[in-house]
């Protein structure tokens, strides 16, 4: 079925679950906005995801879907199918592929839902897309597109972006001068978590041994960051280095870790949602990849390096490494010194 576009002026787009497919979802944020240039677009978000678009040039509003809170169980989500529903919304773009995000904007009586035929939805659809495995294979940020593709929902500019204020930039630039690290520092992130599991991991240790080198030769300060679940690996990062540095793991909320990777020169990550966030706002990056599928995840950046090895078993896409974590192993603290300082020359 055709969308006939200019009958729509009220949009709802479900968000996916995690950070980084979140920001790998804003080409597509970009070609709802261009293609229904009158229309108001609402964003329907887990409270992760959401402050991610709280400010964002493509969204004109926020719906916080909490399902560990007052929309949790069965009562939590038919109160948020009537609080979507007396939005009236003429219009659900399902972006997260669970038959859960369908179900909503069924019960939410939005006349047409569009996604995905995934996860057993289908019937809940009135705008649904088969998935091939030719889609599948598709990188993240292009599988979102081609299922808006086929309603002629495009965008020429398929970069990733992201948006903070001037405020929130100011305090930032505030807080790390307290610090000692002032606008004309180097500063240096470190990002060694990612929330999956310990299998898409490099070592605290070789994450040290890189930020040492890289302080050494640049006269760079060392910001390390991540989640609350990865403030121990930050610690840890901080004990083995012999140069300072300032570890933010686990302290900041989502919008100050946007001004925070914005405000950096350079990123060594693992593949993670900081690291999404990072291509999103240009920051020259280097990313280790070993469990995960680097052709369907991979920082969508033109200003990004990835360090892999192939191995028999990679990608497994397991949250642990089942055998001798060969993949991580056999990327070595020379090797990824030698890209970031190959990057950063290309980069500067």
């Amino acid at each position: 079925m055709k969308i006939k576009k200019e009958t729509i002026s009220n949009i709802l787009v479900r968000s996916t679950n995690w950070i980084g497919d979140a920001v790998m979802t804003t080409p597509a944020l970009r070609a709802i906005h261009e293609s229904f240039p009158g229309a108001r677009v609402t964003v329907l978000a887990n409270p992760l995801v959401a402050p991610l678009f709280a400010v964002h040039g493509a969204v004109d509003d926020v719906i916080v879907y909490d399902r560990r809170g007052v929309h949790a169980g069965l009562r939590g989500k038919l109160r948020l199918a009537k609080e979507v529903r007396a939005r009236r919304f003429e219009l659900a773009i399902l972006l997260q592929n669970a038959v859960d995000a369908a179900l909503i904007a069924w019960l939410a009586r939005i006349p047409r839902r569009m996604g995905y035929r995934t996860d057993g939805r289908g019937l809940l659809l009135t705008h649904g897309v088969p998935v091939d495995e030719q889609t599948r294979q598709l990188h993240h940020v292009e599988y979102y597109l081609a299922m808006l593709g086929r309603f002629d929902i495009t965008t020429r500019d398929r970069s990733l972006n992201l948006f903070t204020t001037p405020g929130e930039d100011a305090a930032m630039a505030e807080f790390l001068a307290e610090h000692g690290i002032g606008k004309g520092d180097v500063l240096l992130g470190i990002n060694p978590g990612a929330s999956y599991g310990a299998a898409k991991r490099w070592y605290p240790e070789r994450f040290a041994a890189v930020a040492d080198e890289l302080s050494r030769r640049w006269g760079a300060r060392v910001v390390v960051t991540g989640g609350p679940g990865e403030a121990a690996i930050a610690a840890d990062i901080a004990a083995a280095m012999s140069s300072p540095c300032l570890v933010m793991a686990g302290k900041t909320s989502v919008r100050e870790l946007m001004s925070l990777i914005k405000r950096c020169d350079f990123f060594v990550t693992n593949d993670s949602g900081p690291m999404h966030i990072a291509a999103a706002f240009g920051i020259p990056l280097v990313a280790v990849f070993g469990s995960t599928d680097h052709t369907t995840t991979s920082p969508w950046s033109d200003r990004a390096v990835i360090v892999r090895r192939d191995t028999d078993c990679a990608p497994c896409l397991l949250r642990e490494c089942p055998t001798d974590h060969r993949c991580m192993t056999a990327v070595t603290v020379e090797e990824v010194v030698g890209v970031v300082v190959d990057l950063r020359e290309k980069t500067s």
